[in-house]
């Protein structure tokens, strides 16, 4: 039954356009009819417990029975994350305005909201006077960069600014981040974020479930939703160790950033230790949520958060290391369910 309101869910989200590209692409590549695609995709979603789109993103056409179970799906990652962050403890992660109050310390760039702006003066003067000269305003449970508006901060005074964010329902109002020069050559229309996974064990221990590098290709955000790039990061050494992929299925992976032309693989973030460091010191902050996304900003001065995630994607964790990973977090789940 569980299933069945999954897959009614799946059908009601629906990005119709993207469906009908990857059936088209999987019906030639296999050189299979579609009508057989279809009743494979169905089964898939009852008997692997993922989406309609991941049936594709997975390659599942490509894969056995064997490998496909492997794959964590959607279906499967709301359970987890279920277990994991319970919905009495995540709102600290859903709300930003929350997140950035208690993870603070971790942040190296300005963000307030309104009680913030109308409370201290010098938060606006700090604002308004910006080094990048832009402002970021967002909504406090925005996801994957939808509800967020970038203007200049020579368009606002002190006043104009709360009644702007008010008049069109913002929560939040950040600097605009200068990333790190590094990370700017590699692709500079948008702030590139480096996404680390945290799970702790049973023993209330940090444990690191991967890292990727998130990379815009000509977009002002990052995110693998938005058309752009995801590669993976060795844990170790901060190094980018495999070629960035999209999560569109026609497109081929890159090595090479296709409009800087920067290497990709081979790719050093910077400020590796204090990275890897912060998110094992704030993933013991709140224990009562488990298993986090962390997105990292990284500048001259080090990294800081932007914001935390219960419901981090199986896609930016699975798909740049080209292999299904289920079973990592099933020895997880293990010590929570019986």
């Amino acid at each position: 039954m569980k299933r069945i309101l999954y897959l009614g869910y799946y059908i009601k989200q629906m990005d119709w356009d993207k469906f009908k590209l990857f059936l088209n692409y999987t019906a030639k590549h296999t050189k299979k009819n579609k009508i057989s695609i279809l009743i494979d995709v169905v089964a898939s979603v009852f008997i692997y417990n993922i989406s309609i789109l991941e049936y594709f993103q997975f390659r599942f056409f490509e894969k056995t029975k064997e490998e496909r179970k492997a794959w964590a799906g959607t279906g499967y990652m709301y359970e987890y994350q279920l277990i994991m962050n319970p919905k009495t403890a995540r709102l600290i992660l859903d709300d930003k305005t929350l997140f950035y109050k208690e993870y603070q310390p971790y942040f190296v760039h300005t963000v307030a909201d309104i009680a913030d702006l109308k409370k201290h003066k010098e938060v606006v003067e700090e604002l308004l006077n910006t080094k990048s000269g832009k402002l970021v305003f967002k909504v406090a449970d925005g996801k994957c960069g939808v509800a967020v508006e970038i203007k200049k901060a020579s368009e606002f005074n002190s006043e104009s600014l709360i009644s702007f964010m008010e008049n069109n329902q913002f929560d939040l109002v950040e600097e605009f981040i200068i990333q790190h020069p590094s990370l700017n050559a590699l692709s500079p229309t948008a702030v590139n974020t480096v996404r680390i996974f945290t799970q702790l064990n049973k023993n209330n221990e940090v444990e690191i479930l991967g890292c990727r590098q998130r990379i815009s290709v000509n977009s002002s955000v990052d995110n693998m939703a938005a058309g752009n790039l995801a590669a993976p990061i060795d844990e170790q050494k901060g190094i980018v160790t495999g070629a960035a992929v999209y999560s569109d299925i026609t497109k081929p992976e890159e090595k090479i950033h296709p409009i800087t032309g920067k290497e990709i693989v081979g790719f050093e973030v910077p400020f590796w230790k204090e990275t890897i460091a912060m998110v094992k010191e704030a993933a013991l902050l709140h224990p009562q949520n488990r298993s986090i996304g962390w997105d990292i900003v990284i500048t001259e001065n080090g990294p800081g958060f932007i914001e935390g995630n219960h419901d981090w994607c199986k896609l930016l964790w699975q798909l740049p290391v080209k292999k299904g990973m289920k079973s990592v977090l099933e020895a997880y789940k293990k010590d929570y369910v019986s």
